[in-house]
């Protein structure tokens, strides 16, 4: 008698598209395990990411504006959210592997810093080899999760978290094979990261006055539209279109609208990333980092992981602290380490304010 699990991946054969990803041709995990009686592999595999605490780390890390007070702002874990619909809403058009598709875009990001993009350039300069998310996000999944036995995920997820990042002149479409995912599910998760990053950065500096409509390149929004819906449709359906006209080969965005999303990103990181009313808080987080670099490195049996210590030493266990802090850990440990306390005197009566010791 055939299982849930056999009758799913019998159903996968019968609707995805030949060129897909089949969960029961999976090259496999880390770790052999034996199958679940109703989850296919890449199914486990979105679930073992929900479910991690990494994945819940995100919705107290910056993705562009440092601890905003507004309710309506995106974290790192809505823009994760957000990357995962829209690659879902591709991969089912093309008839690919849905549960593949989210289960890369939703552990896409696990590795990402404190502080947003400005966290990344300083823990770059700190640690020695330097830093990149996406190589912290593949160790989170192999090594840090679970206690230390990490989350043992297919190789078709790990490699499209590997090659999610595109920075900012990488091409979210078209990379040549050795920078771009294996499957075509991973690159769907590629191009969504872009989709809805460019689009909701723009939507939050419009929030943050940091932007004006108006002000957005005319050539990109008469070729994409002049909101963020609209935009988003246009790049999904343009996806879509060309990909399937290509034979889903590989995901392909025709060149127009390839370069009109190239030059909102463009805009992006001269107007909002890099512009000194956004990041004015981030050298205040870049001091906050360096310090708590270079305090835990002072007591590292007080702060640190021991195992990672004994394995592999000073570097990549402050390594591991830093990045794996939320917004919120980092300054809360940065005010108990380096801000003084003020004295409250435990004996009854008032305390005399000009009283003298010695």
């Amino acid at each position: 008698m055939t299982t849930i699990r056999e009758q799913l991946e019998a159903r996968e054969d019968q609707f995805l598209a030949p060129q897909a990803a089949r969960s029961a041709r999976t090259k496999g995990r880390l770790v052999p395990v034996e199958e679940d009686p109703i989850r296919p592999a890449f199914q486990r595999d979105r679930d073992r990411v929900v479910h991690c605490k990494a994945f819940r780390r995100l919705k107290h890390k910056t993705q562009v504006f440092f601890a905003p007070t507004g309710d309506h702002y995106r974290t790192r874990l809505t823009h994760t959210l957000e990357v995962s619909q829209i690659a879902r809403t591709i991969a089912k058009v093309l008839r690919l592997h849905e549960e593949l598709t989210e289960a890369i875009a939703l552990g896409h990001d696990l590795g990402h810093t404190p502080f947003g993009h400005a966290g990344e350039r300083v823990l770059k300069k700190l640690v020695p080899g330097g830093f990149n998310h996406y190589e912290q996000s593949l160790r989170i999944v192999d090594v840090l999760e679970n206690e230390g036995r990490g989350l043992n995920l297919t190789w078709e997820v790990r490699d499209g978290i590997a090659r999610h990042s595109k920075g900012k002149h990488g091409l979210p479409v078209g990379a040549d094979p050795e920078h771009r995912a294996s499957t075509i599910e991973g690159q769907i998760a590629r191009v969504a990261d872009i989709i809805a990053y460019v689009n909701h950065d723009i939507d939050d500096s419009i929030r943050a006055g940091i932007l004006h409509p108006q002000e957005l390149p005319a050539g990109a929004v008469a070729v994409l539209g002049d909101s963020t819906s609209a935009r988003i449709g246009t790049m999904v359906a343009d996806v879509i279109e060309q990909t399937l006209e290509g034979g889903l080969a590989e995901v392909r965005m025709s060149p127009e609208v390839l370069e009109a999303t190239l030059g909102l990103r463009s805009y992006l990181f001269d107007a909002v990333y890099e512009n000194s009313r956004a990041t004015a808080e981030f050298g205040k987080a870049e001091g906050i980092l360096g310090g708590l670099w270079e305090r835990v490195r002072r007591e590292p049996e007080r702060f640190l992981d021991g195992g990672t210590l004994a394995r592999e030493g000073l570097d990549a266990a402050s390594r591991d602290f830093l990045a794996g802090m939320t917004d919120r850990f980092a300054v809360r440990l940065y005010e108990q380490l380096f801000i003084p306390k003020p004295w409250v005197e435990l004996a009854a009566g008032p305390v005399d304010p000009m009283g003298a010791s010695g």
